[in-house]
């Protein structure tokens, strides 16, 4: 297994991401964790070697966000945090907003509460399908010419909506769901793996279909899980998420897991 991938051709980042949601702080969450712990975690994650940590302008309303920026800033010249827009939190549930204008601003806020001058990688959180799609990639476009983002994103897209997307401006990564247990996003990352586009798996730790082989081979369902991921294709970039340390470090050690032939077919056939 390669320890880096690189996305949009110029940006390498760790094949292990970080996903930040569940340092909270956000009335969503079953349970967030006390500030010391949150920002404990996101430093232990940069020390472990991670290189990209994922978040949104919608976790937290932007105190996810802020939250980084305290933990992390000045940032390390290899980390890159990658951000989504698109989504909106009324009332706690999810719902898409792709008017242009709202993006450039969902942006500008991004920019300012993670203090950066340039968003490295900037993913459409969700389609609105009440907004022509050209007018959403068009607005991050936009962002694009304007050096305000470096690289385009997308979260929960089919094929179809990543070639179209791709008519309009350059996409170096999606953000699907996929896990062992959930793999509708199979073509999805067929399209990604034959394109060289980074495929982030979101909510990517099932443990359940791992635990006999890690059983045999004295790891943690969790981490062969993982394993199991980073070996379906050279561009998976798996982010899992977590509030606690422990689970942060066991978590990482799935980078140093190798899975037979055998073992990955038997988890591949589950």
């Amino acid at each position: 297994m390669t320890e880096q991938i690189v996305l949009g051709g110029d940006l390498s980042v760790s094949r292990l991401g970080f996903g930040a949601m569940r340092l909270g702080p956000d009335l969503g969450l079953p349970k967030n964790p006390d500030r010391d712990t949150a920002l404990r975690v996101a430093r232990r994650a940069v020390e472990l070697g991670i290189t990209f940590i994922d978040t949104a302008d919608a976790y937290g309303i932007g105190a996810n966000e802020e939250l980084l920026a305290e933990a992390l800033h000045p940032y390390a010249d290899d980390l890159v945090i990658g951000t989504k827009v698109g989504n909106t939190r009324p009332n706690w549930d999810w719902v898409p907003v792709g008017r242009p204008e709202y993006l450039v601003q969902q942006a500008e806020l991004c920019l300012r509460r993670l203090r950066l001058d340039r968003l490295d990688l900037l993913q459409l959180h969700r389609i609105d399908p009440k907004v022509p799609l050209e007018d959403q990639i068009g607005a991050l476009r936009q962002l694009r010419e304007a050096g305000k983002v470096r690289h385009i994103g997308l979260s929960e897209v089919s094929v179809e909506q990543l070639v179209a997307a791709r008519e309009i401006a350059p996409i170096v990564s999606v953000q699907n769901r996929y896990n062992l247990a959930d793999r509708a996003s199979d073509p999805v990352l067929d399209y990604c793996t034959a394109e060289g586009i980074a495929f982030l798996p979101w909510r990517p730790v099932e443990a359940a279909p791992a635990e006999a082989v890690a059983r045999r081979i004295g790891a943690t369902a969790s981490q062969v899980s993982l394993a199991w991921l980073l070996r379906r294709s050279p561009v998976m970039l798996p982010i899992p998420g977590t509030s606690s340390v422990e689970h942060l470090e066991e978590n990482t050690a799935a980078r140093d897991i190798t899975l037979s032939d055998a073992d990955y077919q038997e988890l591949t056939e589950r």
